[in-house]
């Protein structure tokens, strides 16, 4: 199966008082060069930032208008994919420890695709869905910007993942960062 990867990276990060959240650190690596290196090591194909930026040779895109929400996010980064893969990762830029969680979703595919499950809690940014079958869900949507994740996942028949726990545990607050290790560098840049 050939998969492509979208890194949704492009998000207000308004409870982290608008800091770059992609550009958060652990050790001397970016939360964005942490999922980059997680779906490389997992074998993509192709990989699309959705934000304001990638480091090279990585693409970025954006949703149009900016900040319309992960539906749109997704919309847009399907877009720029080359469009030969079977499947699409999509994934959230703020989970560290999203690697683990990798084997689980590539070998729970089935159906439309595999959702995360981690600690019984479903995670709508961990998934891998049939390229196909994504491109139909939002195609059916009436508009991408703004819609929800719950309402591009109805069309969909994912198949719930069991992913070790705490694979997808994420960043949204300065507590959380401070749970899982993240800390602003200042002037740093991916």
């Amino acid at each position: 199966m050939i998969v492509d990867a979208l890194i949704l990276a492009g998000g207000r990060s308004s409870r982290l008082g608008h800091s770059d959240k992609w550009n958060l650190r652990i050790d001397d690596e970016t939360l964005l060069q942490r999922s980059l290196r997680a779906v490389r090591s997992a074998g993509v194909s192709s990989v699309i930032v959705v934000g304001d930026e990638a480091p090279a040779p990585v693409v970025a895109v954006r949703e149009d208008p900016a900040f319309a929400g992960p539906v749109a996010a997704i919309a847009a980064g399907m877009r720029a994919l080359p469009g030969t893969a079977d499947a699409v990762l999509v994934l959230a830029c703020d989970m560290p420890h999203i690697a683990q969680a990798l084997p689980a979703l590539l070998a729970g595919f089935s159906g439309d695709g595999s959702i995360a499950v981690d600690a019984g809690r479903r995670q709508q940014l961990a998934l891998l869905v049939d390229r196909a079958a994504l491109q139909t869900a939002l195609d059916r949507l009436p508009t991408v910007v703004d819609a929800s994740m719950r309402d591009l996942l109805d069309g969909l028949a994912v198949t719930e993942t069991t992913v070790p726990d705490g694979s997808t545990d994420d960043v949204d607050t300065w507590d959380d960062a401070a749970r899982l290790g993240a800390v602003a560098v200042t002037g740093a840049r991916s």
